[in-house]
């Protein structure tokens, strides 16, 4: 059964703010983000916000509800396909039980290393808003846009740089089996936990390391509870937007365009905010932590584990099925610019 397909549900957190089915009829504008106020995913929506209402003259206004205000990030997607909401965003690693195919832009060293590179591939793909869009909107979700919050860094209580460094070593992932594969191959135990237990997992030593970009690792106070923070590349934060589609369906083609504009005008302001971000916050955590271990892997050292991850390539089929191959084809046909 698809989102679009299945009763309604509406959340307690929902039903306490008196949230119904296609609210837009009054438009006041819902947004949830995964993250907390002052995050990037903040400053993208209050931009977003800011926009929109000086676009429309105030007759529509967007709240931002920050992380866990109204429920998991699995949560707000379902509410976004249920028109509760109208829009939220959340990494591809929360989308893996809501839109499986999604879960391609999780599989290590795809993506290029060079941020315009990355930029011009998550906002202009002809994949990710055509047929990847399509795949979204069977559960009734409408891709608006896609962007990296940075590269992911690998919060650790010792330092690793090669496969065998991860021997008994938990790492915790996002609840996604190719995450889940990802770090298997690589040599780690992946130990999925919610994220807001990730800090007292690590303090207690119920996990040894945990990935995201720094300005998360940042902001959730994570280098306080490890010893080191290793750049292996593998994999960039990618953070989708979406929006219900049978409500953005119901939306004025004047609105509609003025949404998709608005969001791909927004592409190179939060380029910079990320860029400002990640280096504000390592600045951050270097003056906290001076001698917290700072390791960037050598291409050969990348190399090992390049090796091992070629096998995840295989489970992301295995798991989206004939689709995902298609997908992964037409992406790296993207990629390589054929």
């Amino acid at each position: 059964m698809t989102l679009t397909s299945r009763p309604l549900k509406i959340t307690a957190a929902a039903a306490l703010l008196g949230l119904t089915p296609l609210a837009a009829l009054a438009e006041d504008w819902k947004f949830a983000i995964e993250e907390i106020p002052g995050s990037i995913m903040d400053a993208y929506a209050q931009e977003f916000k800011s926009r929109i209402e000086a676009a429309t003259d105030g007759e529509v206004t967007v709240t931002v509800y920050p992380m866990g205000t109204l429920g998991t990030p699995t949560e707000t997607v379902e509410q976004a396909a249920d028109g509760v909401i109208q829009f939220t965003n959340v990494s591809i690693g929360n989308l893996g039980t809501v839109v499986p195919e999604s879960q391609v832009f999780l599989l290590p060293y795809l993506l290029p290393s060079d941020p315009a590179a990355i930029s011009n591939i998550l906002s202009g793909s002809e994949t990710i808003y055509g047929p990847l869009n399509d795949d979204f909107r069977q559960r009734g979700l409408e891709v608006m846009t896609m962007y990296s919050e940075g590269p992911q860094v690998w919060t650790t209580n010792r330092e690793i740089r090669t496969p065998e460094d991860f021997d008994n070593f938990k790492m915790r992932v996002m609840v996604s089996p190719i995450l889940l594969e990802t770090y298997k191959n690589m040599g780690a135990s992946p130990t999925p936990l919610p994220f807001g237990e990730v800090f007292g997992a690590l303090q207690l030593g119920a996990v040894d390391g945990q990935v995201n970009p720094i300005p998360t690792i940042e902001e959730m106070k994570f280098y306080e509870v490890t010893s080191h923070l290793i750049w292996a590349g593998e994999q960039e934060l990618v953070t989708t937007v979406v929006a219900g589609s049978d409500w953005f369906e119901t939306l004025s083609p004047d609105r509609q365009q003025l949404v998709r504009d608005t969001m791909a005008d927004m592409t190179g302001f939060i380029d910079g905010v990320v860029t400002d971000f990640n280096q504000q916050r390592l600045d951050i955590i270097k003056e906290a932590k001076p001698d917290i271990g700072l390791v960037v892997l050598t291409e050969v050292e990348r190399d090992a584990f390049r090796a091992r991850s070629t096998d995840t390539s295989s489970a992301y089929v295995d798991t989206v099925g004939d689709r995902g191959q298609e997908l992964l084809n037409a992406l790296q046909a993207e990629l390589s610019g054929n």
